[in-house]
């Protein structure tokens, strides 16, 4: 059965939820004065579910974090600082070959507020015009083509191509809230932070494939604000940090940290690492990166099985690759360890439940990809520096 997505405040829940019938439960976003602060899945019966279950679910869900933000709402206190006027800043969106996708992004950033922001979508690669002619329909958004393959060298011309000093980046297949650009901004008070992440939801969660991937590897990092100190934390265990998907930068940061390393990212043989190596190369620099819940965004995870195997196969590819990076340039010799870490306490865990067949086990097909991804990983990074060394060699 599919699960309905539902964003509702608390404060204003409506006397009953009804959906389709065909749906048995439901994913709640819950907010407090338009503020995420938690997440409940709802039970329904013939798509429906009554007030008084509706609020004891959602405040058992909420928890604490419902009163610390109900008090923090009461004293007009925020862990951000005093407001600030808000800087101007680039949305860019890397994009190949998506045109609907691409189409409900555009459609969600043009109900951000107008704060002198600028907006540009980098065209990937493009294999036809479909990119370009949609965005004859946005005179708001720049469009530019960017040749050298992969997200990485996207997002690279996108730092080169802005206008301003903050570039928020986010996904083709995301739909930012209108609150998401104003919300990484605002944390770009204190210098140290060269990085803002943001919460991920899903869009829809029509298919099982969609199910299992917010299960198991979801886009959202919690309803907390975290601030990630390189000084203070292990600047190599980055997975708490938040996904590229919602994620704002300064541009001046390439002058300290460098950009994304070319050969990572999907559209390249590694598939994706970059985010995560971009984090470690903050962090690892003395920074901080601020993962801020109010940053909201919706995400479309892929519909069919095969699309989430592969999905997973490339994380693994990513995450090895990244930590082979590490490893050879940047002489990271304690890389082994977290390989070793996450086999022993993650992966044959999940794969021995799976072979007993125990209750919400993953799918063994699953972890086999994502295992055969971890295998490939380091060979498709030198791949991969090779064939970008061929690229840009032919384009001198």
């Amino acid at each position: 059965m599919a699960t309905a997505i539902l964003d509702l405040e608390i404060s204003k829940l409506p006397p009953e939820i009804r959906v389709e019938e065909r749906y048995s439960k439901a994913l709640v976003l819950i907010r407090l004065g338009g503020k995420p602060i938690g997440q409940a899945l709802l039970s329904l019966v013939g798509g429906r579910a009554d007030s008084s279950q509706l609020r004891e679910t959602l405040m058992n869900a909420a928890g604490e974090n419902l009163w610390k933000n109900w008090l923090y709402d009461t004293l007009a206190w925020d862990e951000r600082g005093p407001v600030q006027a808000m800087p101007l800043a680039t949305v860019a969106v890397c994009t190949r070959d998506r045109p609907e996708d691409l189409r409900r992004c555009l459609d969600a950033l043009m109900q951000l507020p107008d704060e002198g922001q600028e907006y540009l979508v980098i065209d990937n690669c493009p294999s036809t015009d479909a990119t370009k002619e949609l965005i004859k329909n946005y005179p708001q958004v720049r469009y530019v083509r960017e040749d050298v393959p992969g997200s990485s060298a996207a997002r690279n011309r996108a730092l080169r191509e802005a206008k301003h000093e903050f570039v928020a980046f986010t996904d083709d297949d995301a739909a930012p809230d209108p609150n998401w650009l104003r919300s990484l901004l605002w944390n770009f008070s204190d210098p140290r932070v060269m990085c803002v992440t943001g919460l991920v939801m899903p869009w829809e969660l029509e298919t099982e494939a969609q199910e299992w991937f917010e299960w198991y590897s979801p886009h959202g990092r919690g309803f907390e604000r975290r601030v990630f100190d390189g000084a203070q934390c292990n600047p190599l265990i980055v997975h708490l940090v938040g996904v590229s998907a919602s994620m704002a930068v300064r541009k001046s940061s390439i002058d300290y940290i460098g950009v994304f390393d070319e050969a990572l990212g999907a559209g390249t043989p590694t598939v994706g690492g970059e985010d995560c190596e971009l984090f470690a190369r903050i962090l690892r620099a003395g920074y901080r990166i601020v993962y801020e819940p109010r940053a909201l965004s919706w995400h479309r995870h892929r519909r069919t099985w095969e699309e989430l195997r592969k999905t997973l196969q490339g994380y693994g590819i990513g995450v090895y690759a990244f930590w082979t990076r590490l490893f050879v340039i940047n002489r990271e010799f304690s890389v082994p360890l977290l390989a070793w870490g996450w086999l022993r306490y993650k992966q044959i865990p999940e794969l021995i439940a799976s072979l007993r067949k125990q209750p919400d086990a993953v799918p063994r097909d699953l972890l086999w990809a994502q295992f055969r991804g971890c295998i490939s990983g380091p060979k498709a990074y030198f791949a991969s520096r090779k064939l970008l060394q061929k690229i840009k060699g032919s384009n001198e």
